[in-house]
């Protein structure tokens, strides 16, 4: 029997510190990291996004940041691809891939290698269905998703228009809804020899991250940073532009609303998000949770806990 590659994930909700340990678990394994994270893939949007500065990697190899502009179009069926290759070439050094990151459908996709060919034609229907978006609203879209798949309504919130299109454009092009799709597909045996850590606070210590590292953006220039993006050309109708901490700034550039109101819905909306992560991890098989309350906030007890499980 062909043995397994090896792979190691380290996710957890927003905030809670994956970045500081991934590069602390990539020196004692010799790894390399690839982010799973669907903003940090975009150039200039650097502040928003809390992406890892060069000079912080330690010299440590990271992919699959900041290398797409924000005019182009990011989804879980591109990060699939630009990761798997990823992979291979790090496996070609030798090295082992350490996916990081907290968005749980991309990793998943990976890890399990979920077949995306029914959802690749993105012509027509999309087309469609973002007209109905722009014209009717995203309430109206969400209420036809529920119509036909009231599992993935549930699971979408109807602000994730990018989702909630792919599974509507899904069913419209299987005729199955594709929470169908999606729970066939992660009964799947993966094809890796994978050790998939969660990396989790107490809600109120997170919470106090969460508004604590928002402050800090908008101390180091997030305004600023939106304003250039804006002058570019770049506006609510490119994707990237919808992200958390960039439509919010978006809307006190455009006089809608106060700064501090702009802060206060980023923090909310972000603990929100926080929220939906942790439960959607909850869903998956085969995790490692790592509770750092439960090891007193010892960054070295956390590393040899997850080097004794590798």
């Amino acid at each position: 029997m062909k043995e397994k590659k090896k792979l190691i994930i380290l996710t957890g909700p927003t905030a809670v510190g994956k970045t500081k340990l991934s590069l602390e678990l990539a020196k004692k394994v010799g790894g390399e990291i690839i982010s799973a994270d669907s903003m940090q893939i975009y150039e200039m949007m650097d502040i928003g996004s809390a992406k890892i500065k060069k000079e912080e990697m330690q010299g440590i190899p990271h992919h699959l940041i900041d290398c797409i502009s924000p005019s182009q179009e990011f989804n879980v069926v591109i990060f699939q691809k630009m990761a798997l290759n990823a992979m291979e070439e790090i496996e070609k050094r030798n090295k082992i891939p350490i996916i990081v990151g907290g968005t749980g459908f991309y990793i998943q996709s990976v890890l399990y290698q979920i077949d995306f060919t029914p959802n690749e034609d993105q012509g027509e229907v999309r087309k469609e269905l973002e007209t109905l978006a722009l014209t009717k609203g995203k309430e109206y879209l969400h209420e036809k998703l529920r119509e036909v798949d009231p599992l993935s309504a549930r699971e979408i919130h109807a602000n994730n228009q990018k989702r909630v299109i792919r599974a509507l454009e899904y069913y419209r092009l299987t005729g199955e809804p594709i929470s169908k799709h999606n729970i066939e597909q992660r009964q799947k045996e993966s094809p890796y020899d994978f050790s998939y850590f969660v990396l989790n606070d107490k809600r109120e210590r997170l919470y106090q991250r969460i508004d604590q590292r928002v402050d800090e953006m908008v101390s180091q220039g997030l305004v600023e940073e939106v304003r250039a993006l804006k002058n570019m050309g770049y506006d609510r109708s490119f994707v990237s532009m919808q992200g958390l901490g960039y439509k919010e700034i978006l809307d006190y550039l455009e006089d809608k609303i106060s700064l501090d109101e702009a802060v206060y819905r980023i923090k909310r909306d972000t603990r929100h998000f926080a929220k939906r992560q942790i439960t959607w991890f909850k869903r998956e098989k085969e995790v490692i949770w790592v509770q750092k309350d439960l090891f007193d906030y010892d960054e070295e007890k956390i590393l040899n806990y997850m080097l004794e499980k590798i």
